[in-house]
């Protein structure tokens, strides 16, 4: 029984090492001087025999940015020509192309020149755009023009994602380590994969109207004291980090549609066309006289609108009604003013004896005045009396009264 156990332990021990052969721990496996996470520079002696094929990428770059390429290409020509890749800027077609050679050694460098056409069409600056040819810089460029279609509310999300005098975007770049430029439909972002991987989120949170920037820029500061504190490496941060919620949310509105009784029997088929000119009998006129007819027509709703514009011109110029009570009343009042100054000039140039006949002859006046007023006020039939004619009346009336205290 030993020697069986023993021999199925052997058999087993036989598989495993079958099975995992290759799997052997290495003596630098558990060597804590190594940095497994770092970029190792290329050496061209690794690759002393180049590439096979030639390799070549291309872009377009729109018209604006003709003038700038066509001053700055010595530059990127210069800066490529370091790795042994050839640059081509062609005016004619719009584009920009570049290609690896027989000095070519670096295998990944043709796709770090494909990035910087790309990052130049993009309107970003020459000196910044060859940094990306370094091991530790890459780039990513975000579209934003396809995610909302409304063009307002993009250019407003836009300017949200800039800031006043582009104060957030700089809070951005500095928390991501990033260099970020919003140019048209595109975002263009340099960094390092982990500061991209935020600068996307935060920029499409933005467009997609999920979460505002300054938000995320709270979010960044706290994980980057957190980051400093070496207890919490291995612990998560979800309870120090801020929940926001949306408070305008629009709630979409129930259907409240009547529902129509049902019936087992269809609704009655509608009369067609030509049905309709058979009962009118326009199916039977003559072209000549189904075109009179609708000339005819059309010039009944032309006068039709024209006379309404009319009344709603005219309608401006109607003056407002006024009460004829209140138009005798003030009439009456005013005309009992200009009485009493005539007769106050008057008695100034009479003689003291005469003061009494005057006094009299006044508030006679103004009693008849008085009466008239009231039957004024009490006949509706005497609205259209002519406020001349009124006046004469009483001025005889006070001609006469004079010329009987004169005699006296």
């Amino acid at each position: 029984m030993a020697s069986d156990v023993e021999a199925n332990a052997a058999a087993e021990e036989k598989n495993w090492r079958r099975k995992g052969k290759h799997d052997k721990e290495k003596p630098w496996d558990e060597d804590p001087t190594i940095d497994r996470w770092t970029v190792e520079k290329f050496d061209p002696s690794w690759n002393e025999c180049g590439l096979l094929e030639v390799s070549s990428f291309s872009t377009l770059f729109p018209q604006y940015r003709e003038k700038y390429l066509q001053d700055a290409w010595p530059i990127v020509k210069g800066a490529l020509k370091e790795f042994g890749v050839s640059c081509e800027l062609n005016l004619v077609e719009g584009s920009m192309t570049v290609s690896t050679t027989r000095k070519t050694r670096d295998p990944y460098i043709i796709l770090k020149a494909r990035d910087l056409i790309k990052l130049l069409s993009r309107s970003v600056p020459a000196p910044q755009a060859i940094k990306v040819l370094n091991d530790e810089m890459n780039c990513d460029i975000i579209k934003i023009g396809s995610i909302i279609r409304n063009k307002e509310r993009f250019v407003k999300r836009r300017e949200r994602l800039l800031g006043p005098n582009l104060s957030t975007l700089k809070a951005i770049e500095i928390l991501t380590g990033c260099y970020i430029l919003v140019q048209g439909n595109t975002v263009a972002a340099m960094g390092t994969f982990k500061g991209l991987k935020q600068v996307r989120r935060v920029v499409e949170d933005c467009i997609k109207n999920i979460k505002h920037p300054v938000y995320h820029i709270k979010e960044l500061l706290i994980k980057r004291e957190l980051a400093k504190n070496p207890a919490l490496a291995t612990e998560s941060w979800d309870r120090f980090l801020p929940n926001f919620k949306k408070k305008n949310v629009k709630q979409k509105k129930p259907n409240t549609k009547e529902k129509k009784q049902y019936t087992p029997f269809p609704p009655p088929q509608q009369p067609s066309k030509i049905d309709l000119e058979l009962e009118s009998g326009e199916y039977f006129m003559s072209d000549k006289k189904k075109s009179a007819k609708k000339w005819q027509d059309k010039l009944d709703k032309q006068s039709e609108k024209s006379e309404e514009k009319k009344r709603k011109r005219e309608a401006t110029f109607v003056p407002p009604k006024v009460r004829m009570s209140s138009c005798i009343f003030s009439v009456g009042f005013s005309f009992a003013c200009i009485v009493t100054k005539s007769c106050y000039g008057f008695q100034e140039n009479t003689q003291s004896t005469k003061t009494t006949n005057d006094n009299n002859g006044i508030a006679d006046i103004a009693k008849s005045l008085k009466k008239k007023a009231k039957k004024l006020r009490n006949s509706e039939a005497q609205e259209n009396v002519k406020i001349e004619s009124y006046v004469a009346s009483n001025e005889e009336s006070h001609s006469k009264k004079k010329h009987k205290s004169s005699s006296m």
